[in-house]
């Protein structure tokens, strides 16, 4: 029997939980594909998912890993809108777990297995879909962002905070970055932020007010949460937005009932798979927003408008490596496998 290398933990901990195994190439079932992996996409939800913080829980030994890209080599019964040899990214909305992408070879749903624009090698494209599809669904389904608002968002130089940078452009919004960091302030503006704020030398709620004329951001896009919360309440414009799609810093968040009173804005949860579908959670995909969003991404990544930026390239033997350099903190843009 054919075995591919795929990576697998069988407890909660840090990167040394990952281990890399020879295992049986499996065959798709009904719906599914198998893909020859190429490339993979590392999240700060695998981070969470090996460490017990995620909104699934593994079942050891257990897979890992949302995205990929690679060529298909088998189909399931019932796929027919892709073909064997089709070279296809892997989009979220399907179990970290059950169709972990770290490894060889990988099974996914056929309807998570997309084709991309032939301009992209297979490292941007394993890039593309979480932090897209993140950005786009808060964008233009929940805030409803119109040309010439201005949207914060901070941990900007992660994979999802570039690619908010760039959808937010997209739309015509005026972009307005955070990082701690100041060597990275003009990595970000040459990445197309209208604002660069330096959390860690100005004060965030006085320079969104500076940007702004006085009014604030219209919309907040925040994967940090924990104490942070009253701060960006005093960025806020009066009835804007803000949206936490992540607890970098951790899930126990101060509300700050005063401002909220005195500015009127509207907070919002948010995760990518109230659009994509997760069947663990009971959630199904909304098929015409995800239509949508698939649409404008790959129509913007065709002709150059959006761009994968990717900080750096591990092989798959150093999966324990990417996972330690993912937590440092240090990247600008996606961590990427090349298998």
């Amino acid at each position: 029997m054919d075995t591919a290398r795929t990576v697998r933990f069988s407890r909660l901990g840090g990167p040394e939980v990952l281990q890399i195994e020879d295992l049986p190439v499996l065959e798709p079932k009904p719906g599914e594909v198998r893909i020859r992996v190429q490339a993979i996409g590392l999240n700060r939800a695998e981070i969470m998912f090996r460490t017990g913080q995620y909104l699934e829980q593994p079942e050891f030994p257990s897979r890992i890993g949302l995205e990929a890209t690679g060529i298909v080599e088998a189909i399931g019964a019932g796929v027919t809108k892709v073909r064997i040899g089709d070279k296809v990214s892997v989009a979220t909305g399907q179990s970290i777990a059950k169709y972990g992408t770290y490894g060889e070879t990988a099974i996914v749903p056929a309807s998570s297995a997309i084709s991309y624009p032939d301009n992209l090698t297979p490292e941007e494209a394993a890039s593309v879909w979480v932090q897209y599809l993140t950005a786009y669904f808060a964008f233009v389904d929940l805030a409803k962002i119109q040309p010439g608002q201005s949207v914060l968002i901070t941990a900007a130089t992660g994979g999802a905070g570039l690619g908010a940078i760039e959808v937010a452009r997209l739309l015509g919004a005026v972009a307005i970055a955070t990082t701690r960091s100041a060597s990275k302030l003009q990595a970000l503006l040459d990445l197309r932020a209208d604002h660069v704020i330096v959390t860690s030398k100005e004060d965030l709620g006085s320079r969104v007010k500076e940007i702004t004329g006085g009014r604030g951001a219209d919309l907040i896009f925040d994967p940090i949460a924990g104490d942070t919360l009253p701060t960006l309440a005093e960025a806020v414009a009066w009835g804007g937005q803000i949206i936490l799609y992540g607890a970098l810093g951790g899930t126990n968040v101060p509300y700050p009932l005063f401002a909220a009173f005195a500015r009127n804005f509207t907070l919002r949860s948010y995760v990518v798979y109230s659009f994509c579908g997760l069947e663990t959670l009971g959630l199904r995909r909304n098929e015409e927003a995800f239509a949508r969003a698939v649409q404008f991404i790959n129509e913007n990544l065709a002709s150059g408008k959006l761009k994968p930026v990717i900080a750096k390239i591990f092989p798959l033997s150093e999966i324990q490596e990417a996972h330690r350099y993912m937590e440092s903190n240090q990247q600008l843009g996606k961590i990427v496998i090349k298998v």
